[in-house]
């Protein structure tokens, strides 16, 4: 089985793969995910009327520092030279929810997916925290990478 696990050595034991002989080239990941709240707290995070401050910039922020950090978080993630790290959000009256989207670009020897996950993640529960005092019944969900770019495989994409 050992042969198949890329992160686990002859002994079985855990290790981080050895990139070096891949070469580097341009690549990119998105992730989504959202978080469903009360339709009144939707409100209050439009309007800008949370007593913690502003929800999307801090989470925004949030996320962008998480991707950073991200080799720090998960123990065989190689560390990368971002170039980019894009975190958005839409309000969804009818869900009622905020989706979150991260966008992670770099050139490496490796892709940025965990990257992307990693912002959506964390800025998904800075909003959560942010808003618990109001609401505690949110529910985060539907993380996901949903495109890549670059690397061996090339582009792949989810609908």
């Amino acid at each position: 089985m050992t042969d198949r696990l890329s992160h686990v050595d002859e002994a079985g034991k855990a290790r981080m793969v050895d990139v070096s002989e891949k070469p580097d080239t341009a690549r990119m990941a998105r992730a989504r995910g959202s978080i469903r709240m009360r339709p009144e707290t939707l409100s209050a995070i439009r309007a800008n009327q949370i007593k913690k401050g502003d929800v999307l910039g801090v989470a925004r922020l949030a996320g962008i520092m998480a991707a950073k950090r991200t080799a720090d978080l998960i123990p065989l993630c190689h560390p990368l030279p971002l170039h980019d790290i894009q975190v958005s959000f839409e309000l969804d009256e009818s869900a009622p929810s905020v989706h979150a989207e991260a966008v992670a670009r770099t050139v490496a020897k490796t892709g940025v997916e965990m990257e992307a996950l990693t912002a959506v993640t964390i800025a998904l529960l800075t909003i959560y925290d942010m808003v618990k005092g109001i609401d505690r019944e949110m529910t985060v969900y539907d993380i996901s990478l949903v495109e890549k770019m670059g690397g061996r495989l090339g582009h792949s994409s989810r609908g």
